[in-house]
Parts: structure tokens; sequence; C-alpha cells
């Protein structure tokens, strides 16, 4: 019977760990799709002002 409850907290300890890596890289995905806007919309601004 041992056996049996170190494969259950095996499993409950992998799916708890693929929950927190997908909730940390959503929010990781999200850092990075808006630090990439922001940088595009500072090179589009500096691009307009350097051309004046």
């Amino acid at each position: 019977m041992d056996n049996w409850f170190y494969y259950v907290a095996a499993l409950v300890v992998i799916v708890l760990a693929v929950y927190i890596i997908k909730k940390v890289a959503s929010c990781l995905m999200k850092t990075v799709i808006f630090l990439v806007g922001l940088a595009a919309l500072g090179a589009g601004y500096w691009l307009l002002i350097s051309n004046s």
C-alpha cells in the first residue's frame, strides 16, 4: 500500500508543477509581448523625432 501512496503523491506533484509552469509561462509571455510592443512604440517615436 505504501507504493500506491507514493504514486498518487508523485502524480499530484506533477499536476501541480504543470499548472504552476503554465501560469508562470502565461504571465511571462504577456510580459514579453508587452515589452516588445513598448520597444516598437519607442522605436517608432524615436524614428519620427529623428527624421523631423
